[in-house]
């Protein structure tokens, strides 16, 4: 069964007052069930009178969660790092022989991916010795038909343009500040067409939704819950010591520290 928040707070709050009880007595040998009750009743009315301290645990049980969540997505991406590194028909941008690989999945549609592309550019333009990838990973499909179509077209223009085209298309899409919705078939040709592509390709449409379904399920493997999703990691002998997993939008400065780690500096 599942505890609910305010019960799991107040438990983490009541384990921060009995930690400084001597053992003895924090074992409630010495207490009978009156007294044990008793106590926890002025223990509740302590918390209820000074909510700091409620907002405190809160704080702390929140980042004791959030730890425990990092450490599963970075076991699963230190398990899955064979996988991580089968690029066959993966838009990849850097050097082969790259010690490091940043791997993102991303959503056209995705607002949050919209606001990391900006930042993904400056980490790009700031290491060109790291090796990127881009899985797209259409998690809002089902809502909005433009997902796809945008995945479609920009992995089309990877295999027949290459990484610099890509990438043009890839950040062009983002430049245009359509999202959640609002990104339209005419943006989607508007920005192929600036990027150098040539008219689409429907023939292209099985090989790029293999792809994108192979997306969708590595990032099941991987527990990713959303995007964006970025793994930082060496591209040989992968380990939770350095290997970063980010679940969201970050600075360029954590970028730059993730990549640190994954070169073991």
């Amino acid at each position: 069964m599942k505890k609910s928040p305010n019960m799991a707070i107040l438990m983490l709050a009541m384990s921060t007052l009995i930690s400084s009880v001597p053992a003895s007595a924090a074992d409630g040998t010495d207490f009978t069930a009156a007294q044990q009750a008793r106590i926890g009743e002025i223990a509740a009315d302590y918390l209820v009178a000074h909510p700091d301290v409620l907002i405190e645990v809160s704080k702390k049980l929140q980042a004791r969660q959030a730890e425990k969540r990092n450490q599963a997505y970075v076991q699963s991406a230190v398990a899955s790092h064979r996988l991580l590194m089968q690029l066959d028909g993966v838009p990849v941008k850097g050097p082969a022989d790259s010690a490091v690989i940043v791997t993102e999945f991303f959503d056209y549609e995705c607002i949050a991916c919209s606001a990391m592309a900006p930042v993904m550019e400056k980490v790009m333009e700031a290491s060109p010795d790291v090796r990127f990838v881009f899985r797209d990973w259409t998690i809002f499909a089902s809502r909005y038909a433009e997902s796809t179509q945008a995945s479609r077209r920009g992995l089309a223009i990877f295999r027949k343009q290459g990484a610099e085209a890509y990438m043009a298309y890839h950040n062009g899409i983002y430049r245009t500040g359509h999202n959640e919705g609002h990104l339209t078939a005419q943006d989607i040709e508007s920005v192929a067409s600036a990027a150098g592509a040539g008219p689409e390709d429907v023939n292209s449409y099985a090989q790029s939704d293999t792809l994108i379904k192979s997306n969708d399920e590595l990032a099941g493997v991987l527990g990713l819950t959303g995007t964006p999703g970025i793994i930082v990691m060496p591209a040989e002998n992968a380990t939770p010591e350095n290997t970063t997993v980010l679940p969201g939008v970050v600075s360029e400065a954590v970028m730059q520290q993730a990549i640190a780690r994954a070169k073991g500096k």
